[in-house]
Formats: C-alpha cells, sequence, structure tokens
C-alpha cells in the first residue's frame, strides 16, 4: 500500500494563482467569507490544528515552515473558492483543491439539493459519473456522509479491490474506471445541517497522512458555508426562473392563414433590472394581438437582483394586456394608451417599452404601434426592413402619452419579427448597430429556415449568441403568413 503522504513540507498539488501573504487566515468555521482577503482570528497553530504544535524532535524553525506552508496553501484554496462565482464553478472548486491538497486525480461531488443538477466530476467523463450514480448509497463513495456534516465524520478505503466496506458494485465500477482508493468526505454547516459530500479518488491502492486529511478538513469546514449561500441562490434563481416562465404563455395559438413561435431567454439573477413578455391572443372575430415588451424601474423589489419584483409586474402587465387586446385590440394606439394609464396608476415607479401588432391572418393585414421600443423587422422575399414604431417615448415617462399607429400589408411568406432590446445590445456594440445586425442575420437567413418560424427563431439566436443567459432578458417572437 501507497502512503499518500507528502514527504517535504508543501502541500499544495500545483501553483495556483492570487498567492496571499501568510498573514491572513481563513474565516471561523461556520461563517461565510466577507472578501477574498481574509483576516487572522485565530493564531497559525490553533488554525491548523494543534496536532501540528507540539510535534515532534524537529526544530522550531522547521515546525514553523511547515505550518506556513500548509497555511499558504490553505489560504489559496479557500481565495479560488470565494472567487468562485455560481453553484457549478463552486462545486468544481471545492473538487479541483480537494484533489490538490490529497494529492489525488480524480473526484466526485454531489449534493443533497433537490433540483441542483446532476453530481459535479473531476476527471471523470459523463459515463464514468453515471457509473459511480449506479452505485448503491450505503455502498458507495458517500456512504454514511450524505446525513452528517462537521462532526468529523469521513469514508477512507485504502484499497477498493478488497477493503469490505466497499460493496461488491462499488468494486466493480471502481475496477471498469481504475480506481484504487477513494477518501470522503461531508460538506454542510451547523445552521444548514448536511449540504453534500465529496470523494476522492486515488488510481492506486493508497491512505493520504493525517497532514493531508487535517488540511482538507479545515478547508471543507471553510467551504460549507460558501456551500450554503451558493446553493440558496440557485434555489433562487430556479425559483424564479420558474416564476417568470410560469407567466408566460404556455403555447402559441394556431391560426389558420399564420405561424408562431417565440423564444425567451431570462438573465442571470444576480443581472436583471426589469423583466420582458411576449404573447400571442386569438381575439373573439379570429384576428390575433401580439405583443412584446419590457418593464423595468424602481417600485417594489426592483433594483440589482430584484428578478422576483420585476417578474411579477411584468405578469400584471401583461394581464392587463390581454384584457384590453380583448376590449379594442384592433386598436393599437389605444391598447397602450390604457395600459399607460394604469401603469401611472398602479405601477407608478416603473416604467415599460412595448410594441403591440392587431392581426388580420385572411387579409395578411398588420396594424402596430410602439411605445419606446425596438422596431419590428419584417422579412420579404427580396428584403428584411424595419417598421418604425418607435417614434414615441416609453409608458410612464412623459405626462401625455402619444404614439402613431402603422399598417402594412404582406404577402404569402412574410415574416414579422418582434423582439427586446436584450436581443438587438447582444448583436452589437450599441443598441443602434445591435438592430442593424439583428437586420442583417434576418435578411441572410437560409431559404429553408425562413419557411418555418421555430427555426429562424433558433437561427436568430444562435447567430447572435445561443441561448446562454446574458445581463438582459431577451425575447424573440415570429410570425410568418402562410
Amino acid at each position: 500500500m501507497t502512503d499518500a503522504q507528502p514527504s517535504g513540507l508543501a502541500v499544495s498539488g500545483a501553483a495556483l494563482p492570487g498567492t496571499a501573504a501568510c498573514g491572513a487566515a481563513p474565516a471561523p468555521c461556520g461563517t461565510a467569507p466577507a472578501a477574498a482577503v481574509l483576516t487572522p482570528v485565530l493564531p497559525l497553530p490553533a488554525l491548523l490544528g494543534d496536532e501540528f504544535a507540539d510535534g515532534a524532535d524537529g526544530g522550531l524553525q522547521d515546525r514553523l515552515a511547515g505550518w506556513l506552508s500548509d497555511f499558504t496553501s490553505l489560504h489559496e484554496h479557500t481565495e479560488l473558492l470565494t472567487r468562485a462565482r455560481g453553484l457549478d464553478a463552486a462545486l468544481a472548486a471545492v473538487l479541483e483543491s480537494g484533489a490538490a491538497l490529497l494529492g489525488a486525480r480524480r473526484g466526485l461531488i454531489t449534493t443533497t439539493a433537490r433540483g441542483s443538477g446532476r453530481p459535479v466530476g473531476l476527471g471523470l467523463d459523463r459515463s464514468g459519473i453515471g457509473a459511480l450514480e449506479t452505485v448503491p448509497v450505503e455502498h458507495g463513495p458517500f456512504a454514511g456522509l450524505l446525513s452528517r456534516a462537521g462532526d468529523g465524520g469521513q469514508l477512507l478505503i485504502a484499497d477498493l479491490a478488497a477493503d469490505p466496506a466497499a460493496g461488491p458494485r462499488f468494486r466493480e465500477v471502481a475496477a471498469q474506471l481504475g480506481l484504487g482508493a477513494c477518501f470522503a468526505l461531508p460538506l454542510g454547516t451547523p445552521e444548514d445541517g448536511p449540504l453534500g459530500a465529496a470523494a476522492w479518488f486515488y488510481d492506486e491502492p493508497a491512505e493520504p497522512g493525517e497532514r493531508r486529511r487535517h488540511l482538507l478538513r479545515r478547508y471543507c469546514e471553510f467551504a460549507g458555508p460558501v456551500l450554503a449561500g451558493q446553493l440558496a441562490a440557485d434555489r433562487t434563481r430556479r425559483a424564479t426562473d420558474a416564476l417568470r416562465r410560469g407567466l408566460l404563455p404556455d403555447r402559441l395559438p394556431v391560426l389558420d392563414g399564420v405561424r408562431l413561435a417565440a423564444r425567451c431567454v431570462t438573465a442571470g439573477l444576480e443581472q436583471a433590472t426589469g423583466s420582458d413578455w411576449y404573447d400571442a391572443v386569438e381575439l373573439p372575430d379570429g384576428t390575433l394581438a401580439l405583443t412584446v415588451g419590457s418593464v423595468f424601474g424602481d417600485g417594489p423589489g426592483a433594483g440589482p437582483a430584484s428578478a422576483p419584483g420585476a417578474a411579477a409586474a411584468m405578469g400584471r402587465i401583461r394581464a392587463a394586456l390581454r384584457a384590453y387586446a380583448v376590449l379594442e385590440g384592433e386598436d393599437p394606439v389605444s391598447v397602450l394608451g390604457d395600459l399607460e394609464l394604469l401603469l401611472k396608476t398602479t405601477e407608478p415607479a416603473r416604467t415599460a417599452t412595448a410594441v403591440y401588432a392587431w392581426v388580420q391572418p385572411a387579409e395578411r393585414r398588420v396594424t402596430l404601434a410602439g411605445a419606446g421600443h425596438c422596431p419590428p423587422i419584417l422579412v420579404t422575399r427580396d428584403e428584411a426592413r424595419f417598421v418604425e414604431t418607435s417614434l414615441s417615448a416609453p409608458l410612464g415617462v412623459l405626462s401625455c402619452w402619444e404614439a402613431p399607429g402603422v399598417e402594412l400589408a404582406a404577402d404569402r411568406g412574410d415574416l414579422l419579427l418582434l423582439y427586446t432590446e436584450g436581443l438587438a445590445r447582444r448583436c452589437g456594440p450599441s443598441l443602434h448597430a445591435g438592430q442593424a445586425a439583428l437586420r442583417r442575420a434576418a435578411a441572410d437567413a437560409p431559404r429553408d429556415v425562413l419557411l418555418d418560424p421555430d427555426r429562424l427563431c433558433a437561427h436568430l439566436l444562435e447567430v447572435t449568441g445561443g441561448e446562454a443567459a446574458g445581463s438582459d432578458d431577451l425575447v424573440l417572437m415570429a410570425l410568418r403568413f402562410c
């Protein structure tokens, strides 16, 4: 059996960026770091453990060098963890730092939170992670650890091929993946309880020395509160995303003569200051009302990271628009005028931009009005051009809002694109440049893509940056006359 205890005093498994001065230290266990630079609150021997204070026959200078080396390595790794942005990045940082502290090459980490995603692996591909997931929990790499945290629990299987602590399925998977030994620790806090567990694997039978294990335990104590905060933020993000998507249509109307498609990509939770919407309503006379818009401002819950408040305001505005569309949908200027009055009365600290279109499928006619919103794009057989509807201010800005209506006639095969500012800004360095780039992308779309509005939405998102969350919501809706 090979001992994984390092022969020298340095513990860090790799040269890491951000090395800090040795006078700083991690925050006490159970508290989240306030900044990347940590203030010492314990003497160095107390921080690293009393077992390193007495030791041995070595001189004071050697022991001090060991303390400083261990402390510097620990601080480097905790600093890297505090810089991680998002749950996935934090989980990956725990795995990488743990592997460096232990001298291991591969690892697996999971959380007890529902909906937080699949386990994250280090040095394991998707099939390897999947194989480890088939191991029963009570005999796998996290055996006994997912229900405990902060009580000194650990799992050490120094020889996965021979140790009876590894169940038969675990031994089979370990042989498949070439895993020789396993060391695992729980993750959690006294306040939150168990949050998950992390396991690291050696390629050969091995047993990490006490010094490595002690440093990793200290690191995991620090990581617990950080992961608790990331998991809380992830729960909020998922709940907010579900709320926002629940406030949008679950399906689009199906009418003779037109085909509809839409896309909505919400911004990251920490960046969102507003909320975008789209809607399509089949009116009683067989016509169609389309609307796309954005709400923003300083109402209740507004400001950075205020997606829930903005989403709730978006839901109220979209519901009001539906009612106005049913009552007077053939007059877009009146619809937006009524919305502006409602906004001033019930959402005085918010503003909104919007475009409303009344579509007559049989006649292939469209009547539009806009309120400070990006101009729609009409894609014809020969060109893609703007339909100018932005000659007015956003709703809630002026004491008296007015806007001109615009009418257009379309041919069979023409497409009308409605979109929000988030999509345009993704396409260029400025709003104007982004709108021009989006128009060119629509004009240059392949002919077969233009036959299907759903494919056109997917194509335009792909050429403008994909569906990854950005700094602003984006909405795109396409209507094709058949």
